[in-house]
Order: structure tokens, then sequence, then C-alpha cells
């Protein structure tokens, strides 16, 4: 992981980045599960899920968002500091055996007034699968210091 500075005033809106692909498997599957205490038939049950539209078993959304999240963090920002996330929503699902990636682009950046010496840097946060369809999209906020 690379340590970077980058101050509220370095951050521009439409700058991004994309990440590497990640192979969803049985395992995190069953490992999110234990986790999460999520053990719907959606997930886990393959017979269970040949009944349904999809006809296969869905990813778990919050695994989808954790693995999606994690994917962005490659470098360490010692002076931001994740203040949420909003807009959370699972546009398509996920499988077994799905590549899913993730990109990042900043979206808005504001100076919280009630905390001098502090700005709020919202990250557009979408997570695609190797068919480039969105699965996912959040906002990732970020309370950022101020250069002093």
């Amino acid at each position: 992981m690379l340590e970077q500075v980058t101050y509220f005033e370095d951050y521009a809106i439409g700058d991004g980045r994309e990440t590497t692909g990640r192979t969803i498997t049985e395992t995190d599957f069953v490992v999110h599960a234990g986790h999460s205490g999520d053990f719907f038939p959606h997930h886990l049950d393959a017979e269970f899920c040949k009944t349904l539209p999809f006809g296969q078993r869905i990813a778990h959304g919050t695994m989808v968002f954790t693995i999606g999240v994690g994917l962005t963090a490659t470098v360490i920002n010692p002076v931001a500091f994740s203040y949420g996330y909003d807009r959370l929503r699972f546009v398509k699902p996920v499988f077994i055996g799905d590549t899913i990636k993730s990109r990042v682009e900043i979206t808005d950046k504001e100076v919280m007034e009630k905390r001098p010496g502090y700005g709020r840097v919202t990250e557009r946060l979408t997570v695609t699968n190797q068919k480039d369809e969105t699965a996912l999209v959040a906002d990732h906020i970020y309370m950022v210091e101020m250069r002093p």
C-alpha cells in the first residue's frame, strides 16, 4: 500500500481511478454468510435458486459492497477519514464466477462549516462485472483536512 497525503484543496471533481478485477468464489459466499449471519437461501441454496428468475445463487449485496470498497483501498491518506456512505444501490446481481472491479470518481466537495479546517469530499463508487455492467453504486464521503 502507498501512503500519500492529499489535502481537501488537492481533490478535483472528475478525478478518478479504476481497480483491477477480482473473481467472486463459492468461498466468498460461505465466509460472508458466516461473518454477516445472512444464510438466506438466495445466497446458499443452489436448488432453491434454480426456481428463481436468475436460476442461480446471488451474491450478498453487502459482500459485493465490501469487496468493491476493498478493491479501492490501495492508497492510505493520513489526512482523510471515511465519513460514511450514501445512496448505496444494488443495481444488478453478482454470481459465483463473476469478476468485479471498481471505479471511483470525485463528484462533489464542500467546506465543512461546522468543522473548521475540514472539507467533505464525495467519491462515487461504481462496481461492474466482467461485461462492464453496473452491479453496485454508492457515494463514499470523506472528511479531509484542509492545508494548514
